[in-house]
């Protein structure tokens, strides 16, 4: 009969498996909100072959992000320019960022996990008016 400190898990069973699993240290440094914001990426190295890739976040935390794509251009280490979150409204204020590949996943799908190192706020993107905005009174 087990006694009630190995029924709560505090000692292994008789078998030699553990009770319970192992606790992993979490590597993060800040909560992640799984929520969907569509981003616009591109390289920031003029060397590297240019794309322009326009995708929704898997998750989001203050210093990363994770996304699946099909361009394959993606490479660890690679620097990038994220416009989070990215709009085409005229009145948006789209935020730009530099970025830094650290993790590609191969998927079984065929696409890529990508995930995505925050380094620095490049600016806020102001919208374009016409002159005629200018000029109206």
């Amino acid at each position: 009969m087990e006694t009630q400190q190995s029924f709560m898990g505090k000692t292994p069973s008789s078998s030699g498996a553990p009770a319970t699993k192992p606790a992993t240290q979490e590597r993060r440094g800040s909560r992640r909100c799984k929520i969907t914001q569509l981003m616009r990426i591109r390289p920031s190295d003029p060397e590297k072959d240019h794309f322009d890739d326009m995708r929704g976040t898997l998750s989001v935390s203050r210093s990363g992000v994770y996304f699946q794509t099909s361009e394959v251009g993606y490479e660890i280490g690679m620097r990038l320019f994220v416009t989070l979150p990215y709009s085409q409204n005229p009145m948006a204020m789209n935020r730009e960022y530099l970025a830094e590949v650290v993790r590609r996943d191969p998927l079984s799908t065929g696409m890529f996990g990508v995930g995505l190192k925050i380094l620095m706020e490049m600016g806020t993107q102001q919208p374009t008016f016409n002159d005629s905005w200018a000029t109206r009174r």
